[in-house]
């Protein structure tokens, strides 16, 4: 069982000395877990809440704390220092941590594995249209939130500006932050993830009040981007997802909820698995979008393309989905 000890010193620890603690982990209790997520303004947020209720019911006896967190790469590291016992995370960033590459160059966390799958979320990068700006090149020069930090969106939305030496004036900070910089023209929009292709709550409180774009990739962009980068793929958003919108095609991603083989044993990642899967309808009730999902059907996909799981969680998806 790990025992924590969540003090400003243990916070303030760096990613190099949270790659050293990786030896330090042990297993994670199946009374006591603690679940990283992201930003309390994102929907993630909201089926993280409704899948910490599918745990507890059904492993009897646990408890689940949900805590806010900077989102994917902040998770990750959270693993490494035994903050957490799950957490969300994205494709691109589950791979880059396992091969210490990107954010974890140098500083591999190798036991970083899968336990289930649950969406694919898609890159939306929107600006005002007072901006003016209709494509990714016009964002050069422009102040512009790339997400929040330490989240797989900021990661993806910075790695492709250096990619096509778009220097954006870039300021950091929350999606509130983000929200409330855009409504009082100091930044002129945002990168933040979305649930498939739907639009987040915090553009939709946006548009209450301001005129906004969605940017899309060319072709050029799309092709050098999948190339360049591992884990990532695209897909077509609809024309008049937002009012006046195109169709255009833009960054996709798998999201998952990740431990460490170091952190957790495999019979409580077996339980977890379960208890998502047997459980769904609490999912469903918090995004009625999963309701034709079949998530061991998608656990199983994901781990026949190479994604590294849990070996109690693997177990249990192969089970489920007889294979």
């Amino acid at each position: 069982m790990i025992k924590r000890k969540l003090t400003g010193y243990r916070a303030a620890v760096g990613a190099i000395a949270a790659m050293g603690a990786m030896a330090l982990g042990g297993a994670a209790s199946a009374k006591d877990l603690t679940m990283g997520t992201t930003s309390p303004t994102s929907s993630h947020f909201t089926i993280s809440v409704a899948m910490s209720k599918a745990i507890e019911t059904g492993m009897e006896g646990s408890n689940v704390s949900v805590i806010e967190t900077g989102a994917s790469v902040d998770n990750v590291l959270r693993l490494a220092r035994d903050e957490i016992d799950l957490g969300l995370a994205t494709t691109d960033i589950l791979i880059s941590a396992r091969n210490g590459t990107g954010k974890f160059e140098g500083n591999a966390i190798p036991d970083t594995v899968a336990l289930y799958p649950y969406s694919a979320s898609i890159l939306l990068i929107a600006v005002t249209e007072e901006s003016g700006v209709t494509t990714l090149d016009e964002l050069d020069g422009k102040k512009f939130n790339p997400g929040i930090r330490g989240s797989a969106a900021e990661t993806l939305t910075t790695g492709i500006l250096s990619m096509f030496d778009i220097n954006a004036d870039l300021v950091h900070g929350a999606v509130g932050d983000a929200v409330e910089g855009i409504k009082n023209r100091q930044i002129i929009g945002y990168s933040k993830y979305g649930a498939a292709n739907s639009v987040d709550a915090t553009l939709h409180e946006l548009m209450t009040s301001t005129e906004m774009r969605l940017i899309g990739f060319s072709d050029e962009q799309e092709k050098a981007a999948t190339e360049a980068m591992e884990g990532v793929g695209f897909t077509t958003l609809p024309a008049g997802l937002i009012p006046g919108s195109e169709e255009m095609r833009v960054p996709k991603l798998n999201v998952f909820f990740l431990t460490r083989t170091g952190v957790m044993d495999d019979d409580t990642a077996y339980d977890i698995a379960r208890s998502i899967h047997q459980n769904m309808g609490l999912l469903v009730e918090a995004w009625p979008q999963l309701a034709d999902y079949d998530i061991a059907a998608d656990a199983v996909a994901t781990i026949e393309t190479g994604i590294p799981y849990h070996p109690g969680a693997e177990r249990y998806w192969r089970e489920a989905a007889g294979s």
